[in-house]
């Protein structure tokens, strides 16, 4: 019976706790329990008035569903063969566009790199 007695705390800790808010100083009459180191109070309960109305619920309006979207037939083996065949090119391209432009910029640094070495003029400004 030990959730009997938590009960009763916890009602009385309520009332307290409401007693305190309210400002209002009400005795709960006791009442007798199996330990009777535990306040008891006792819960007021109000009546209210309540309204009711009818609602009218209408059902949902049929709206028609547009069309499914045609899905386009599968590949051919032919037609990914050459799509993939076409993708495998166009990669090679930039590859080779890439390995170009990179030959032409070592080529032109060592170009500037050998006339600042013959010609110290060119050289940039030595940091400190």
């Amino acid at each position: 019976m030990k959730w009997i007695s938590e009960r009763d705390a916890l009602i009385a800790q309520t009332m307290a706790f409401v007693q305190s808010v309210t400002g209002k100083k009400d005795h709960p009459p006791e009442r007798p329990t199996a330990a009777p180191d535990v306040p008891v109070g006792t819960v007021t309960v109000e009546t209210v008035a309540v309204e009711t109305f009818a609602v009218e619920i209408k059902p949902p309006q049929v709206v028609p569903h547009a069309p499914p979207d045609i899905i386009p037939p599968a590949r051919t083996s032919g037609d990914f063969r050459s799509e993939m065949q076409a993708r495998i090119a166009n990669f090679r391209k930039h590859q080779e566009r890439f390995e170009r432009e990179r030959e032409e910029y070592c080529a032109a640094t060592l170009t500037r790199l050998r006339a600042a070495i013959r010609d110290p003029s060119l050289r940039p400004p030595a940091e400190n």
